[in-house]
């Protein structure tokens, strides 16, 4: 079992794992986050604090009567002075009762505080009670600069400000008494170190927030990242699954995930693209089989009579004239039929390989006319008649289509009485099409064999026999010329009521 789990979590946090991507990515793109809104908070509460200390310190300052400034002085304190001082505190040397000195307001005890006078002519007295923190001090030139700002109404920031003994401190400057009798500027300063330290407290408590929220997310992203994936393993799964036994099977395309639900798609189309492969080559194989068995048989029935007659001729036929004659003959049939037959395979080759036709601009009616005494004469005795609607022209191939002419007529022939046979061909122009239909009143088709009457090597039961029938190629050949030409063909035949074959070219090529 914990071998199992082992292996288990090594999957799952595999360098190349989808899931340990996502996880690690996840995290590290959440950490950044986290620090930088750490930087951004620890940024702009300095400047809030700072601010708020600055404006904290203005209101104390402005809350202070000017009277205060003016006793502290005029008196010893911070001055160097030697005013005397009555023996008792609560005498002030006249008689009469003690005045309080202002400059014992918890104001001037605050530590780290330093409050100092900046006079117009430059003095500088320390009115701060606490003498452990000294004031920062700036120069003359920024006094006057500050001082002509507030003069001015102009608002002046705070400054951080380091004092003699490196101390960092906050400073914050207001005129002492009002613009244009102003008897100098009032400077109030405090350490910024526990400014720093509340900075410093807020920083390690998001710190830790969000370190906990980083393991949060570890623990609830982990298995909400498994369900969220689990789809995908079942389609890895079906994949894996999948042969070319089984290519009709399809993964559900609906998970309730986009880019799932179009992975199955993709993966259900390539499988039916698949299966469709498969088929058409199944199919092209057993054509192909079926060609050369039937090729194979065709050829083999006039090479047995060609050795047949070749045998007959070495046993001592040659010396008879007359057995001479017939042999020659009918070897000389038996290579026709093969000549004919391997240029029928030859012409199937090609159309199948190079389907492009030379095309010309052609009068159909007149090609038909031309044709029209080579026609009569293969009919004999059986009535041709021509329908021809002139003029109907386009791009064909003459050459080609007169082929496909004479075997459709030559076909007529074969299935027509000799006697009282007739066969019609009809020429007609539609919108960008011309229709050429060959019809006969011969025995006709039976049903079943219509739908392949355009195979290879493809004869129905009763023109089987030499005599009547060819190879089975004549049909195919006319339907790839019209192929080439972008049209269709078709037919149409009742038994003992006759055929018509029916073909539609387009005009505009």
């Amino acid at each position: 079992m914990n071998r199992l789990r082992s292996s288990a979590f090594a999957r799952l946090f595999a360098p190349r794992s989808l899931r340990y991507q996502l996880l690690n990515r996840s995290l590290l793109i959440l950490a950044a986050l986290l620090l930088l809104i750490g930087v951004l908070q620890y940024v702009i509460m300095k400047d809030f604090v700072f601010k708020n200390k600055a404006e904290a310190l203005n209101a104390q300052i402005m809350s202070m009567p000017m009277d205060w400034f003016r006793n502290a002085s005029s008196s010893n304190v911070g001055t160097g002075s030697n005013r005397p001082q009555p023996d008792n505190p609560s005498d002030n040397g006249l008689g009469d009762k003690p005045e309080r000195n202002h400059r014992d307001s918890p104001m001037f005890y605050q530590p780290g505080l330093s409050i100092v006078l900046i006079g117009q002519d430059g003095t500088i007295t320390d009115v701060s009670k606490d003498t452990t923190v000294s004031a920062p001090l700036l120069s003359e030139e920024q006094y006057k600069k500050i001082s002509k700002q507030l003069q001015a109404r102009k608002q002046v920031d705070y400054q951080i400000v380091n004092n003699a003994q490196g101390t960092e401190q906050l400073v914050v400057f207001r005129l002492a008494g009002p613009p244009g009798k102003a008897e100098g500027i009032i400077q109030a300063s405090t350490e910024t170190d526990s400014l720093k330290q509340l900075l410093l407290t807020q920083l390690a408590i998001f710190a830790g927030l969000s370190a906990l929220a980083l393991a949060a997310g570890l623990a609830l992203y982990l298995p909400l990242l498994r369900r969220t994936l689990k789809p995908l393993s079942r389609v890895v799964l079906a994949a894996q699954q999948t042969d070319a036994g089984s290519l009709t099977r399809r993964i559900p395309a609906s998970h309730g995930q986009e880019e799932i639900d179009r992975l199955s798609e993709a993966f259900n189309g390539m499988l039916a693209r698949l299966d469709i492969s498969f088929e058409t080559e199944r199919k092209t194989t057993e054509k192909m089989r079926r060609f050369i068995a039937d090729a194979s048989h065709e050829l083999r029935t006039p090479l047995t009579s060609i050795h047949g007659f070749l045998e007959v001729l070495l046993r001592g036929a040659a010396a008879n004239p007359e057995q001479l004659n017939r042999a020659l003959i009918s070897m000389q049939l038996e290579s026709r039929r093969i000549n004919k037959l391997v240029e029928d395979l030859l012409a199937l080759a090609k159309l199948d390989q190079d389907p492009q036709l030379q095309l010309a601009d052609t009068r159909l009616d007149e090609l038909l006319l031309e044709m029209e005494p080579q026609l009569q004469l293969i009919a004999g005795s059986r009535k041709v008649e021509l329908a021809l609607a002139p003029p109907v022209s386009g791009r064909f191939h003459a050459d080609k289509l007169k082929q496909v002419l004479l075997n459709l007529f030559l076909n007529a022939v074969q299935h027509t009485d000799s006697e009282s046979g007739v066969i019609r061909i009809t020429l007609a122009q539609h919108i960008k099409q011309a229709e050429l239909t060959v019809a006969d009143n011969g025995s006709g088709i039976q049903a079943e064999h219509l739908p392949h009457l355009f195979e290879r090597f493809y004869r129905s039961e009763s023109s089987r026999t030499r005599k009547n029938g060819g190879a089975g190629l004549g049909l195919a050949i006319t339907k790839s010329i019209v192929d080439a030409h972008k049209g269709t063909i078709e037919v149409n035949s009742q038994p003992n009521e006759g055929t018509t074959f029916r073909i539609v070219l387009p005009t505009d090529l």
